[in-house]
């Protein structure tokens, strides 16, 4: 049976709690949660130092003061406005790859288990040649390869990958996201793991299995260790709470999720609570809205 348990991506701080000791305080307090994974929208890897090594410093005691595991870091919205390793320009894709290295070091700062996040995305351009776009996904294994070789050498155990809603930012179904898991672990010094999001399974020219998130738990929970859990209604990425009003308009039900997951073989999961309100909400209704969900979610675990 599938040991699974339960933590929060620290996306719900950002802007509104940056201190290490303001959101972890929430985490382990307030939710009462173990496991966290951190954003780096709240601490960009490429601060210069002693700004990151003081604030890697703050983050590990505040995760030692508070009870709560550090267990992965994830790139954030900022990241995700970029292409990154898929970028058309070379010199672009070099730069996203120097991103993730100083990533790497960060999460080796914070002793975390991995990191990873949304890696890579095709222009529209790129996508529509198929010569470019066999090209760049060769590029985007040498750079997995190298960074899991560097993600070896600081310590780490594995790197993630996230399957993205979108057909330009790869995988978007469940036979390529097989098909790029193999290329992508072909003689790679860490496993390179995706981080399945529950709200992803609503590509715009996808259909039948791959718009399914319990197809995607059946046929691929195995690889991922972590996986990103929000409410949502299969039409678009919500990444809304599970609460009462939520819980009527969304699609994700605990039970028949689980029962997906131990489906697929997985050995060990930890579910992390990736909910994103409008930067508009009143903070305490985040603060709500976030305590309603992880009480709902432990009825189930």
């Amino acid at each position: 049976m599938a040991e699974v348990k339960l933590g929060i991506n620290a996306c719900f701080a950002v802007k509104r709690w940056p201190e290490p000791e303001a959101w972890l305080k929430i985490v382990g307090e307030e939710l009462d949660l173990r496991e966290a994974q951190f954003s780096f929208d709240l601490l960009d890897p490429r601060v210069e130092e002693p700004t990151r090594w003081r604030m890697c410093e703050r983050l590990n005691q505040a995760a030692a003061k508070y009870n709560v595991h550090i267990q992965t870091t994830f790139t954030g919205l900022a990241a995700y406005c970029f292409n990154l390793l898929l970028h058309p320009d070379l010199g672009m894709r070099i730069d996203a790859l120097r991103w993730f290295e100083e990533a790497i070091a960060v999460t080796s700062m914070l002793g975390a288990d991995g990191t990873g996040g949304h890696i890579a995305s095709l222009s529209m351009w790129d996508i529509q040649n198929r010569e470019r776009t066999e090209h760049l996904t060769a590029s985007l294994m040498d750079s997995l390869h190298h960074l899991a070789e560097l993600a070896k050498l600081e310590g780490l155990k594995y790197l993630l990958w996230e399957p993205m809603p979108v057909p330009r930012e790869r995988p978007c179904t469940i036979d390529q996201a097989k098909a790029l898991y193999e290329k992508a672990n072909r003689d790679t010094q860490v496993p390179i793991f995706y981080c399945i999001d529950w709200g992803h399974q609503c590509t715009y020219n996808a259909t039948g299995r791959d718009r399914d998130p319990y197809s995607w738990l059946r046929e691929l929970a195995h690889l991922s260790p972590v996986m990103h859990v929000q409410q949502t209604d299969g039409k678009m990425d919500r990444h809304w709470p599970f609460t009462r009003q939520y819980n009527q308009q969304g699609i994700i039900q605990p039970q028949r999720a689980l029962e997906a997951i131990e489906q697929s073989g997985a050995k060990e999961v930890t579910l992390m609570l990736e909910i994103i309100h409008p930067f508009e909400t009143e903070e305490a209704q985040v603060l709500a809205d976030l305590k309603e969900t992880v009480e709902y979610w432990k009825q189930y675990l």
